[in-house]
């Protein structure tokens, strides 16, 4: 891709969809039709200031396009160019940094088969290689190995996405082979996925916090929310003022659930305290951890208590904009989210003048587009305003200069949703679940060997066999993955670990996001490393060395022990170390630093390569 914007141009569907988006054009620098009357237009180009403003719509913008005609051409890419006033080798950049974007032809129905963790033990190599048996070149579809599609709870996993206006998608969870073929072929006669509470096992128990309406509420009614006690919080908000709410954060000790565990209050009341304006607030709902799936759960069963919860967070840190950054990959959650928006505003719940209090706050909706670095909250800005999702160098920090340069507020949609009971019940009720250091309730992922799959809600304190006991761990137990792909696994004999960000520290391993993976003897072990590596080798954005060739470099030791070829396998294993601890002291981000995690913990407390 050139610097310069070339000869090819757009078809009419993509100028068409481009066109949706942002409008026609209003000029020939703009790619309007040319006349004679409007010849001298080309001399110059006008409002570019203005277009340069919009370059955050670039990643909607391909998108669009994307969703329209399935691919990204050279001619759409260079219109959607010219529309935002962005130079194409740019572009070009962003585009292909996604992997749910491609910028080659391809079939209109693209098939994602996710072989991540949990599908990996539920047979995914099976059924890919029985996918692309029947899904052949001529078939109209795009076979393409996916990582974690956040459907642990249902592995083996299947998304099919259709591009034509508008875009059709499926969700195959857990799937077959004949499954994921008539989601590609037919998406619209695929069958529906079940109820978001089929992955809350705990759904209807009264006891209950953050889980408490999902499986309950109709989650497409906003007076059905409100009869179950929606909005209460956010009066309880208005009537306590920014200082107050922020005070009660604060007091309740909420820390963020993402796996930083950093305070929440402190970090409101550092935005709220810049006097440099506008102030933004962020969810990130990119979880792309494999074997994260709460957040999914949460927007699908329960999406306006996230729409209450921004609007509460966005009050007390005086912000007026929030953006709700969605993974490409949950389409569910994406209709449900943009209809509760839709109809909060619609009420008056968000807009101008918010129940009546002179306060206005609105929410936009970003999707993501397949990058696991996107999670990280600086990558995830760049992603926003329509460059690579790449992390900035801190400080300084989010709360200083965040989104467009400004003081932002980015928490994930587990701790804005932690805030609605913080005001209902009062920040001294809030603090007294859970222990003195990690307060309130926790949401866990459970996957892999177990009978009840799902999202479980338990106090912190809780130990990893209460909560195993109750998802029906299997037995011949081999070991729990905790955190993730990012995490670090734990043997059988280390079930009674308090689950609380300070004991699993203590204990050598880390809570993380929540993510807990069970996996007996018939999982090999070996394999999963291989895939953890393999994941970390493709998610890495290649910005810092250590990370970018670090990764490859754990994944060649691993195929070299795995086929006991090459080195003996204890100087490749001094060869991980080494490396894993260059990752870990140098890398830019926490992508690179934690991509060891996993495979150290498995040959120091598992034993895995003895």
């Amino acid at each position: 891709m050139d610097l310069h914007f070339g000869d090819s141009k757009p078809t009419d569907e993509e100028r068409a969809a481009v066109d949706a988006l942002l409008g026609p054009p209003e000029s020939s620098w703009e790619g309007a039709a040319r006349d004679e009357m409007r010849a001298a237009d080309l001399r110059w180009a006008r409002g570019g200031r203005e277009a340069r403003d919009r370059r955050d719509l670039l990643l909607p913008g391909l998108h669009a396009i994307n969703d329209r005609v399935g691919w990204i051409s050279e001619g759409a890419l260079g219109y959607l160019c010219r529309r935002l006033t962005v130079p194409p080798a740019e572009a070009y950049g962003v585009a292909t940094f996604y992997a749910m974007f491609s910028v080659g032809p391809r079939p209109a129905t693209v098939l994602h088969v996710c072989t991540d963790l949990a599908c990996t033990a539920a047979g995914a190599s099976e059924l890919c290689a029985g996918v692309e048996a029947r899904l052949g070149p001529g078939s109209g579809v795009a076979v393409e190995r996916s990582p974690c599609l956040g459907l642990c709870e249902r592995a083996p996993a299947a998304l099919a996405i259709k591009a034509g206006d508008p875009v059709r998608t499926a969700v195959s969870a857990p799937t077959t082979v004949e499954a994921a073929v008539l989601a590609a072929r037919a998406p619209d006669s695929a069958p529906q996925e079940p109820p978001a509470a089929l992955a809350v096992p705990q759904a209807g128990d009264p006891s209950l916090t953050l889980l408490r309406r999902v499986g309950v509420v109709d989650p497409s009614s906003l007076d059905d929310y409100r009869a179950h006690g929606g909005y209460t919080a956010l009066r309880r908000a208005f009537a306590l003022g920014p200082a107050g709410v922020i005070r009660e954060v604060t007091d309740s000790g909420l820390v963020g659930r993402g796996g930083a565990a950093f305070p929440t209050g402190r970090k409101w009341q550092a935005t709220a305290s810049r006097p440099d304006h506008p102030h933004y607030l962020v969810c990130n709902a990119d979880e792309s951890e494999p074997g994260t799936f709460k957040d999914r759960v949460i927007m699908e069963g329960d999406p306006y208590a996230l729409v209450e919860a921004m609007t509460i967070a966005a009050y007390a840190v005086g912000a007026h904009r929030g953006f709700l950054y969605l993974r490409g990959e949950y389409p569910r959650a994406t209709d449900r989210m943009h209809h509760a928006v839709d109809r909060a505003r619609a009420r008056g719940l968000l807009g101008e003048d918010i129940l009546g209090q002179g306060y206005a706050f609105d929410i936009e909706i970003r999707r993501g587009a397949g990058a696991y670095i996107c999670g990280e909250e600086t990558a995830l800005f760049n992603s926003i305003e329509g460059y690579r999702g790449e992390p900035r160098s801190k400080p300084p920090f989010p709360v200083e200069k965040g989104l467009f340069g400004r003081p932002t507020v980015e928490n994930n949609v587990e701790t804005l949703v932690n805030v609605l009971p913080i005001l209902t019940m009062g920040a001294p009720a809030y603090a007294a679940i859970g222990t003195q250091r990690s307060t309130g309730p926790k949401l866990f992922c459970v996957s892999g060997s177990v009978e009840r799959p799902g999202t479980y809600e338990l106090p912190f304190g809780a130990t990893l066999g209460e909560l195993l006991e109750k998802a029906g761990v299997r037995e011949r137990l081999r070991a729990v993955l905790l955190g993730g792909a990012a995490g670090g696994f734990v043997r059988p004999d280390e079930l009674d670990i308090p689950l609380t960000f300070e004991g699993t520290r203590e204990a050598g391993a880390t809570l993380g996001s929540g993510v807990v993976m069970a996996f007996d003897d018939t999982v090999p072990l070996p394999r999963l490393l291989l895939r953890i590596a393999e994941f970390f080798r493709d998610e890495s954005c290649g910005q810092c060395v250590p990370c970018r060739v670090g990764t490859v470099r754990q994944e060649e030791a691993l195929h070299r022990i795995a086929e006991r070829t090459g080195a003996a396998a204890a100087d490749d294993i001094a060869l991980l170390r080494e490396v894993g601890r260059a990752m870990r002291d140098a890398s830019i981000c926490g992508l690179g630093q934690t991509a060891w995690n996993a495979v150290e913990s498995a040959i120091d407390r598992l034993g895995a390569y003895e």
